[in-house]
This record gives C-alpha cells, structure tokens and sequence, in this order.
C-alpha cells in the first residue's frame, strides 16, 4: 500500500474528522430521500414540480429573476459564458490564474466553445479593482471566484467587489460569480447572499461543498439568460431524464446549513489558531474569512504522511487523507469546517493539537 493510501486508509478509520461534514457516503442522500414522500413526482428532462419549485426558491434567495438547476457546476459555467461571448461577439472571458476553468477542466472552455481566457492577477493574490482596469484585451465578461479556493480561499473587500461591478457595468462588460461556496462567504461580508449576487448578472451556486448535498448547481440571473442555459442544457446531455436524486439532496441540505454558516465561519478561526501555535504549521490565511483555509506544513511529504496517519490512531481524529506537495520540503491540505467540528470533545481535539506539535518538535529535535 503506497504512503497515500495509507494516511487515507488511516482517515477513514477515524472516529471523528475535523473538517466538513464527515466522510461522504451514501448515507448522505440516504438521509435526504427519508425525509420526502416517496409517492412525489419525479422531474423529467428539466421539468416537474420537483426541480421547478427548488429552482424559484433558489432564484428568491440569490435575488434573481430565474435559476436552473444544472447536474454540474462545471458545465453551468462553461455554459453561462458561452451565452454571454454569444451575446457580445467576444469570445474572451477574464478571470484568475488559478481559476477552475482554467486548472482543472482540460480546456473545456476552449475545446468545446472556442473561448479564450486572459489571465488577472498574480496567481498567489485575489484580483483587485486595479486589475480589471487594466486590461489590455477586450472581453465579454470577467468571472470572479468567492472565495479563491486556490489561494487558500481568499476574498477581496466588499468595496472592492462593488468597484469591479460598477467597472464592468459602464464598459458593457458582464460579471460572473463563480459562488461554489457563496453561502460560506455571507458571514464575512456580513451581507445577504442576495445583496452579494445584485453585484453580478449571473451567479453559480455548488450544493456538495458547505451545503453537504450529493452533487448539483445553480445557475441564476436573469429569464432571457436562464432560457439560453436550458438549451444549452439540452445541448451538453445535463437534462438527464431524472435528477431528482441531486435535487432532493440539495434542497434538504440547504435547508438543514443555510444558517449553520456564521457557526462554521467562526469554527474555521478557531480551528486555524490551533494550528498555527503549532511548530512548523501555518495557515493560509492566517484568519480565515469563510470556513475554508489551507494547512501548510514545512515538512516533506513523505514525513507528514508517516506522522499524520500515526496521529490518527493515537487520537481517533482525523484531518486530512490527501497531502499536496508544493515542495521539496514543503505540502498542505485544504481544511473546510462543517458539521463535524463540534462533535470532537474539546479535550479530544486539544490532545490532537498538543500531539502534533509534540512529534513535530521531535521530528526536528526542536527544544
């Protein structure tokens, strides 16, 4: 068994984990489907009570006119720009370096709809007013990421927000909000998710990070573009004949969390000082500004792995099963607080701390 698997064999046998909502199962949407009349109508191909009442609370709660509930974040945003090049004649979109469209999806935006991006920003910083100023390329809409996962899950000021959308409006320009974890930021900005999405003409929600649904999204703004994106849709085979399953799970999880969200928030900070009191472990940021951070330790790889997975079984406390390296002496996880947080007993979760600093110390005979 190679050293990954191993802390991630280790992770899932932990009693308790200190991010998310738990280990994903499918007990996830086991739960979800106990709480609704099994003799309910399903959707089928995008209609139905089902899906059409789920997307008008949605479309409610994010202030816009029209939502639709797409199978796959990925496929709502590749959409979503798609209409709005159409609608310009540009086809080119900005946003940050370290975006999903850019990192993480093969180049479907450039493979399947012939769009081009232009890069804002260094790939270590969120974008500024300044930025988008600046461009030298014309484009036909500029997609923000709240907050930016990459970079530790970083934000911009609110007034800055308000900059870039006031920018976008005087030049024709529209604005996306890639708001996978939309809910999540509310709390720092201290604004409804409504009064956040008036900034934008589209917006894009993920039901399987801090809301804990199985999968799904939501793409909102106005009705002239909603119905461009059901035939957009159709086109890339998201109408499945039912999606009924995603749906259910979204609309009760969404439910169950909207307003867990200032108690992760504040988790998250708590969270992120126990580990940097520890040796050789910092934070990114050193304060979160939603329930997301990165945890990076100046230990090799290989080392952590070894530690971490011995860790877990002297505490039963898990907190990650997957190290990233960005070094030769150097690698980090992604932390996200949810729901299992505070079920650790806090003696339990400061045993976790004090042990992990312990064996760093004498990892490197630090007195």
């Amino acid at each position: 068994m190679g050293e990954k698997n191993l802390l991630k064999e280790s992770y899932r046998k932990t009693k308790y984990q200190i991010t998310g909502h738990g280990i994903r199962n499918v007990q996830v949407l086991k739960d979800a489907l106990d709480q609704v009349d099994g003799e309910q109508e399903s959707d089928l191909y995008g209609e139905g009570k089902v899906i059409e009442d789920f997307q008008e609370k949605m479309a409610e709660f994010l202030g816009k006119e029209s939502a639709v509930f797409f199978p796959s974040g990925t496929m709502a945003q590749q959409i979503a720009l798609r209409i709005w090049c159409d609608q310009k004649g540009i086809n080119r979109v900005a946003y940050h370096p370290l975006c999903h469209l850019e990192i993480h999806e093969e180049e479907g935006l450039k493979k399947l709809h012939h769009i081009d991006s232009v890069l804002l920003a260094d790939k270590n910083r969120v974008i500024t007013l300044e930025d988008v100023v600046n461009m030298k390329e014309d484009v036909s809409c500029v997609l923000l990421e709240l907050p930016q996962r990459e970079i530790g899950g970083q934000l911009p000021d609110y007034e800055t927000l308000v900059g870039i959308s006031d920018f976008c409006r005087s030049k024709e320009i529209k604005l996306h909000l890639d708001g996978a974890r939309l809910f999540e930021i509310l709390p720092y900005y201290k604004k409804t998710a409504a009064e956040v999405c008036a900034l934008f003409d589209s917006v894009y929600v993920s039901f399987y990070k801090g809301i804990g649904g199985v999968a799904g999204a939501i793409l909102a703004g106005e009705k002239s573009f909603t119905n461009q994106s059901k035939v957009w849709k159709r086109r890339h085979g998201g109408d499945l004949i039912s999606l009924n399953p995603y749906i259910i799970s979204a609309d009760t999880n969404f439910d169950e969390r909207k307003d867990k969200m200032q108690k992760y928030f504040e988790n998250a900070i708590e969270l992120a000082e126990l580990f940097n009191q520890c040796n050789r472990v910092k934070t990114i940021p050193e304060v979160p500004v939603s329930n997301m951070f990165h945890v990076h330790f100046d230990e090799p790889k290989e080392r952590m792995d070894d530690l971490l997975a011995e860790i877990y079984r002297a505490t039963n406390i898990g907190m990650t099963g997957n190290l990233r390296e960005t070094g030769k002496n150097e690698c980090f996880f992604e932390a996200s607080t949810g729901d299992s947080y505070d079920s650790i007993p806090k003696d339990k979760l400061l045993e976790l701390f004090s042990l992990l600093d312990e064996r760093i110390k004498e990892m490197n005979f630090i007195i």
